[in-house]
């Protein structure tokens, strides 16, 4: 067996759902595209080993040869009902960007440690633009919502990629989509309207994007005040957003298929409300944020921020203690999210001290534009 078919061999023997092959040779019509959308993504310009690096792995790595792409499928359990609306399943799944420490994190390191014992050099670091690689490499294909696509299992698929210095049997590359012909249920169900068109996405817009990216120093025109247009229509989402998956013809079976039950979810579960997340007890973010929501939010001010707006967009006169309670925050980005969702609860008078009508609470967003 030659060190190819060795390779995908004991990845599928780790569990992996389907590993391909690319050249590293680099990845310019992903920069191009990027160029094209402008302001859009001009985030991703901010850090010089990020995305310009990671599409010409050779800049990082001079003697890299190959992308080895693996997708895991992260739904092989079923989520817990009450925490659907709240986190997205790629964060329950603890899969994302894994800790050493988690499994997801161990198995990736098996994979590194093989590779190396097969004379490999081997980068897990460089940040090769994972779905493009992926639909190169023949491992998935882009649906019209963006996310990668792995034929018979859907969507709700992680992609890890790695870089290494040995030439390989490359994969025949799959960028032909199989979305249903003329389905356009994921941009219709997209909240914000951030799917613009088929296989394009203005991140600004996105209730993820929102949710996370919105911090200070950020750059970029990026507020820590989430804009009031996209409070209205996060609706519970705490981090991450699953909308434009689950309408997705492509991915019912998998969504409707009784899986059993991710325990340690089960258990954590009752203690992720969304008072909790916003009152944030001693405990709560180490034990019950954290675990599953580590990717992108360091502190705990985010998470009740976001909180604050699930709770306005509930319009439950039961939250108005708890985040009037957060008005005493020394924290002004949660009180004036707390006094937003007062206002959105209370038919606008919560929104007086908020900072809104001075600028002080409301974020900074340009202008949509391809």
């Amino acid at each position: 067996m030659n060190l190819s078919a060795t390779i995908k061999e004991y990845a599928l023997y780790l569990g992996y759902t389907k590993v391909g092959f690319t050249s590293a040779d680099g990845f310019e019509g992903y920069l191009e595209k990027l160029e094209e959308r402008g302001q859009m993504y001009d985030f991703h310009w901010l850090n010089p080993r990020g995305v310009r690096a990671g599409a010409r792995p050779r800049s990082v790595m001079p003697e890299a040869r190959s992308v080895i792409v693996l997708a895991w499928d992260y739904a092989q359990n079923s989520f817990p009902e009450e925490l659907l609306p709240l986190v997205g399943r790629v964060y329950q799944a603890r899969c994302y960007y894994p800790p050493a420490q988690s499994l997801n994190g161990v198995r990736l390191q098996r994979m590194i440690d093989f590779l190396v014992g097969q004379g490999c050099r081997v980068n897990p670091d460089i940040l090769v633009p994972a779905r493009w690689a992926a639909a190169e490499a023949g491992v998935a294909r882009f649906g019209r919502n963006t996310f990668a696509y792995v034929d018979s299992v859907g969507s709700f698929v992680i992609l890890y990629t790695l870089v290494i210095d040995k030439e390989l049997d490359y994969d025949r590359p799959t960028w032909e989509s199989r979305c249903p012909a003329d389905c356009r249920k994921c941009l219709e169900a997209c909240p914000t309207k951030a799917l613009y068109e088929p296989y394009k996405m203005n991140p600004r817009l996105c209730l993820a994007f929102n949710a996370w990216k919105n911090q200070e120093g950020a750059g970029c025109g990026i507020s820590p005040y989430i804009p009031q247009d996209i409070r209205e229509k996060m609706d519970r989402h705490v981090h991450g957003c699953d909308i434009c998956q689950e309408v997705c013809p492509r991915n019912q079976k998998k969504i409707k298929n009784q899986f059993p039950m991710d325990r340690f979810l089960e258990r954590i579960t009752p203690d992720i409300t969304l008072t909790n997340l916003l009152k944030m007890p001693e405990g709560v973010f180490q034990t019950r944020v954290q675990p599953i929501m580590y990717n992108y939010i360091a502190e705990p001010k985010y998470f009740q921020r976001n909180a604050a707006v699930a709770l306005g967009n509930t319009g439950d006169p039961e939250a108005v203690p708890a985040l009037a309670e957060a008005m005493e925050s020394p924290e002004k980005l949660i009180r004036g999210h707390a006094a937003w969702a007062l206002g959105r609860i209370g038919g606008g008078q919560g929104q007086r001290g908020s900072g809104v009508g001075s600028g002080q609470g409301r974020g900074s967003r340009k202008p949509a534009g391809d």
